[in-house]
């Protein structure tokens, strides 16, 4: 890694309200983007290669995305009715695409906060908005807790299965999260029934999801474990945990694929070492910092980078 130019805290790149800043700290510190360690965005340290299958696919670069196959694969993945299941540019366009069709809905704070940002109107007599394992806290909600949406973005990564099962609700999925391809944007929504995701598919903008991220689904379905990644994950997660507790932070674990530290300035104590984690400011959790589960390399990263500012 070329070593980051001398930093002056004051003028760090503000914290994003989603993370995933990796391009402004580079741009910042005068490195490639690739040689930042982003533990701001919580993706899967098990993904399969991406790149790859992108590499693999480019023949698709040259004529319009039909996504047909890969809505029924992704269907009988999950194990769902592929006329109530519709796949998107991303879980962004997923959560914007319901609000559209459900313009009035509640979110409680701490959540995710592109639910307030779509929705039109928010009163607490209405659907409720949850993330689930609940973002930025992850924690999964009990058995018997409603919402009129649930945001699964993480799900798959805690639970080891695709959806927790609630067919009366609204689901929204990311397989960005799940495959580790914030770039390549994935996702989905899975209706209450099939007359609800016909009408999605009326307002979502034709061609909305590329022909690569098509190519994606279709590959890496075959090659998904999701129980085997999530128990890797479980074992990631708390070795993480212990190793930060080792380092004298506090350290609350999750469900998730991330562990939150009490610890305000931590993001501006790793930035002049290209490691990111993620400010939780934007939530209302002034004193917290979410750190993803890294894979090995950036474990072992992390530490010495804490090991130096510490």
């Amino acid at each position: 890694m070329t070593g980051p130019k001398t930093v002056t805290t004051d003028l760090y790149p503000a914290p994003g309200v989603h993370g995933g800043d990796a391009d402004a700290v580079a741009a910042y510190l005068g490195i490639d983007p690739a040689e930042v360690l982003d533990l701001s965005a919580s993706l899967n340290p098990e993904a399969p290669d991406v790149a790859g299958v992108v590499a693999r696919s480019l023949d698709r670069l040259g004529r319009y995305p039909d996504v047909t196959c890969a809505t029924s694969a992704l269907a009988e993945a999950i194990g769902v009715d592929p006329q109530s299941l519709v796949v998107t540019n991303g879980g962004a366009e997923a959560i914007a695409l319901v609000a559209q069709l459900h313009p009035t809905g509640w979110v409680e704070a701490p959540e995710f906060a592109l639910y307030a940002r779509h929705l039109r109107e928010l009163d607490p007599k209405a659907p409720r908005w949850r993330s689930n394992p609940s973002n930025p806290l992850g924690q999964f909600a009990g058995p018997d807790e409603k919402a009129g949406v649930w945001d699964e973005a993480f799900w798959a990564l805690a639970a080891g299965t695709w959806t927790r099962g609630d067919a009366r609700s609204w689901r929204i999925g990311s397989l960005t999260k799940l495959w580790a391809c914030p770039g390549l944007r994935a996702g989905y929504a899975i209706a209450p029934d099939p007359a609800s995701a016909e009408a999605m598919r009326e307002i979502q903008p034709r061609w909305a999801v590329s022909g690569l991220a098509i190519a994606v689904i279709e590959l890496l379905l075959p090659v998904t474990d999701l129980p085997s990644w999530q128990r890797s994950i479980a074992k990631r997660r708390a070795e993480l945990a212990d190793q930060l507790r080792e380092r004298g932070l506090v350290v609350s674990e999750t469900d998730a694929c991330w562990v939150l530290v009490e610890r305000p300035d931590l993001r501006s104590l790793l930035i002049p070492t290209g490691v990111l984690v993620r400010d939780c400011t934007s939530f209302g959790l002034n004193s917290t910092t979410r750190i993803a589960v890294p894979d090995d390399q950036g474990l072992e990263r992390l530490l010495n980078a804490l090991d130096r500012v510490l």
